[in-house]
């Protein structure tokens, strides 16, 4: 079932406003959206809408949610959403009062990210440069490798990356994040090095394209998606295929487990944590932190198996 379009009408005003005013990421909108119109569909099927449901209609679209299994973190999630919902309609005067005020919600889980450690972050770049057909794949295989780790970048980050942001063999690089943020990150020389072979195979593959009528990508790694560039699932599909190639478990190694490896290590090697904020291109510094606390149980495991007089539990 779909919300009226009354329903939709302050969905779509919300997540406009939103936008202009804090520069909200993509796909965040698109995560709004659908948890504002899962609210609207339940209230529909009640014969309520945004305007008259009241504090106790929140609570039991709650409790709904918790009866169909959804996480913490999806539960707190759409309170979220409804609380900044109703918050704009209190402020835009659609509504009189705010019937999500300081309601409880779930909590997320606060588990730690999972992460590789040096030497599966290795055998993962070392498979990079083996999986391809073509002498060009294993090279845009082995850049992408470790642009990704170098650089600590979210996979959308990755893929969309411009050509011209790593023209002329740059120490730093300018990567546009979430709400069109931008963030300069350093890039190691393997990842230079990678860069420059990825590069002059591309540019080769241009030059004859140019001969055959065809305009150059502008994006680093060129790809069929809508967009023009590899897509965020390609990429995943052949991640997993690489940690086959470098014997490690799959189910272990996404793009984003290589952005926690990235900020685990350096934080082990001894950098700020603030100076991690700004690589990953985190607001809150809070959301750093959590990288501590995953150090803190490395470090714990490494006394427990090393320690001479540490015992078995």
């Amino acid at each position: 079932m779909m919300p009226d379009p009354e329903a939709s009408r302050w969905i779509s005003t919300f997540l406009d406003a939103r936008t202009a005013e804090m520069g909200a990421a993509r796909n965040t909108q698109l995560a709004y959206g659908r948890d504002l119109s899962d609210f609207a569909d339940w209230l529909t099927r009640r014969g309520k809408d945004f305007a008259d449901a009241g504090r106790d209609a929140v609570e039991d679209y709650l409790v709904h949610c918790d009866a169909q299994g959804l996480s913490k973190a999806t539960r707190a999630r759409r309170l979220s959403a409804i609380r900044q919902l109703y918050r704009f309609a209190f402020e835009e005067g659609w509504r009189a009062d705010n019937p999500a005020l300081r309601l409880a919600g779930p909590g997320k889980s606060h588990s730690l990210p999972k992460t590789l450690d040096r030497d599966e972050v290795v055998r993962l770049i070392d498979a990079a440069r083996t999986k391809g057909r073509t002498p060009a794949d294993r090279l845009r295989n082995a850049a992408l490798l470790e642009l990704l780790y170098a650089a600590g970048l979210r996979v959308s980050e990755l893929v969309s990356l411009p050509v011209v942001a790593v023209r002329g063999d740059p120490r730093m690089i300018l990567v546009r994040g979430k709400g069109d943020k931008e963030r300069m990150v350093p890039l190691s020389a393997p990842a230079r090095a990678a860069l420059s072979d990825w590069l002059s195979s591309r540019d080769a593959a241009d030059e004859a394209g140019r001969k055959a009528g065809k305009t150059p990508s502008r994006f680093l790694f060129p790809g069929d998606g809508r967009e023009g560039h590899m897509t965020r699932q390609h990429f995943h599909l052949m991640l997993k295929d690489i940690a086959v190639l470098a014997g490690l478990s799959p189910a272990r190694v996404t793009p984003h487990v290589l952005r926690h490896a990235f900020a685990t290590h350096l934080l082990a090697g001894g950098a700020d944590l603030r100076v991690i904020q700004t690589l990953l291109g985190h607001a809150d510094l809070a959301t750093t932190e959590i990288y501590t606390h995953v150090l803190d149980d490395h470090l714990s495991k490494l006394v427990l198996t090393h320690h001479p007089l540490a015992r078995k539990a």
